[in-house]
């Protein structure tokens, strides 16, 4: 792997996203970009635009709980490397005031400005936009404000966690909101697991109330 900076991008992590992203394109498959720490973001974003620019099948996570976010959609909906892949989440980090919105309500309130903004980008075509959220309120208040806007129900997607909201999954997908439930494999996927459960307490309380939801 060659080390060393370009613009801020590490050179080894462009050139080994850029080899994944050309092998996925023969299987017309689109690889992912998730979003770490704050630490990572702006590191995470210029990798994402760079490579993008060149392989169309790139997408990228977005954290509504961060402050910056607002302005990081707008420079990615504007950027000149064509119609963006971005998959919208609220956020999992222990991160400071100054950085996140603490409060549920605010992140909640964040998450809902900026789905208006991706479905106001979808209504224009082009752009592949996906939800990822087990909120029900959210889902609702999403569908509700696609409907309004007139953008199709096929236009945007939803992606939950396997065993998360199992209901609700095959409810959008009946309605005929595209759905994708996700899983980690692999053999770091309990270290990972425990890894995003100990980012964020109150992830915990959410995952025991949905394991014995019925």
């Amino acid at each position: 792997m060659t080390v060393g900076t370009f613009d801020g991008v590490h050179l080894g992590h462009r050139r080994v996203l850029e080899e994944i992203a050309t092998r996925a394109a023969a299987y017309a498959s689109c690889v992912w970009v998730d979003m770490e720490g704050s630490p990572y973001t702006q590191a995470t974003l210029d990798l994402y635009e760079r490579v993008h620019a060149a392989h169309a099948n790139t997408g990228l996570c977005i954290q509504a709980y961060l402050r910056r976010t607002a302005a990081d959609l707008e420079g990615l909906l504007a950027g000149a490397a064509g119609a963006p892949r971005l998959r919208l989440v609220k956020g999992a980090y222990a991160e400071p005031a100054t950085l996140a919105f603490a409060r549920k309500s605010e992140v909640d309130a964040s998450y809902l400005s900026l789905a208006d903004r991706m479905l106001e980008a979808a209504g224009g075509g082009g752009a592949r936009l996906i939800f990822g959220t087990h909120d029900l309120g959210t889902i609702q208040r999403i569908c509700e404000r696609a409907a309004a806007r007139g953008v199709a129900r096929g236009a945007f997607e939803f992606q939950m966690l396997y065993g998360i909201q199992r209901e609700e999954q095959v409810r959008l997908a009946a309605q005929g909101y595209p759905t994708r439930v996700l899983i980690s494999y692999g053999p770091a996927w309990f270290p990972w697991y425990m890894r995003r459960l100990a980012e964020r307490p109150a992830n915990l309380g959410f995952v025991l109330r949905n394991a014995f939801r019925r």
